[in-house]
């Protein structure tokens, strides 16, 4: 489980990640990596979507739990003030753990090497 504070938990907050960020995808994951409004020097918040073309709700729950846990390592990697939205595509259900984090550290690497867009505060 991730603590509070690395958690995203307002719909504006993955809205802004998902629009103004940075994106990189994979067959199975499609990553956002934005900036937190006001602040640069907050711990890094992470966020997971899972739709319903996924599989049903214990697929969901499954591909989300695996992602967290997953997630929950990379923290160290993201910069203070960042925004990370993990969205997983239907390909995540079927992926083992192992697949799964090999996708998710190809798409951290790739949206990691950029600048993060910031907004006009």
């Amino acid at each position: 489980m991730l603590a509070a504070d690395h958690r995203l938990r307002d719909s504006e907050s993955f809205r802004r990640a998902v629009r103004a960020g940075r994106r990189a995808g994979s067959a199975a994951l499609v990553v956002h990596l934005g900036s937190q409004q006001g602040t640069a020097h907050a711990p890094a918040r992470v966020g997971v979507v899972v739709n319903r073309a996924v599989g049903n709700a214990v697929a969901r729950n499954q591909v989300k739990r695996r992602l967290r846990h997953l997630l929950r390592a990379q923290l160290d990697r993201l910069p203070a003030g960042a925004d990370l939205v993990v969205r997983a595509q239907p390909a995540a259900a079927g992926l083992t753990t192992p697949e799964l984090s090999a996708q998710l550290d190809r798409c951290l690497q790739r949206v990691l090497t950029g600048p993060i867009e910031r907004e006009n505060l």
